[in-house]
């Protein structure tokens, strides 16, 4: 995910960081069964499959599409936040309110 409502920024982000997986046959070939054509699954990335794959917006724009996810019967949704190091932290912080992370 990247914090930001820029999809260019996302999208520059999101390609860097997929930028692996367009070399591992086993997920193109997974993105392909869900409905990804050859020219997405290749480097670097169609937008459609980045904006797919990468969520990006406000943090409550984001959470909301976590949220899909469980509504679907996912039992586990895996964060990763596409950042800088030291904005790491603090992006967290910005995204546990409208996850549901609060402390009690």
């Amino acid at each position: 995910m990247v914090l930001t409502t820029d999809p260019e920024q996302a999208r520059s982000v999101g390609r860097k960081a997929l930028g692996v997986y367009f070399n591992l046959a086993n997920y193109r070939n997974n993105w392909k069964r869900l409905g990804f054509s050859d020219d997405d699954v290749t480097r670097p990335g169609s937008d459609r499959l980045v904006d797919a794959v990468v969520a990006y917006g406000t943090p409550e724009a984001i959470a909301a599409r976590l949220k899909q996810h469980l509504d679907a019967g996912a039992d586990h949704v895996p964060v990763q936040v596409l950042t800088q190091a030291e904005n790491l932290v603090p992006a967290l912080a910005e995204l546990a309110g409208p996850l549901g992370l609060t402390r009690s």
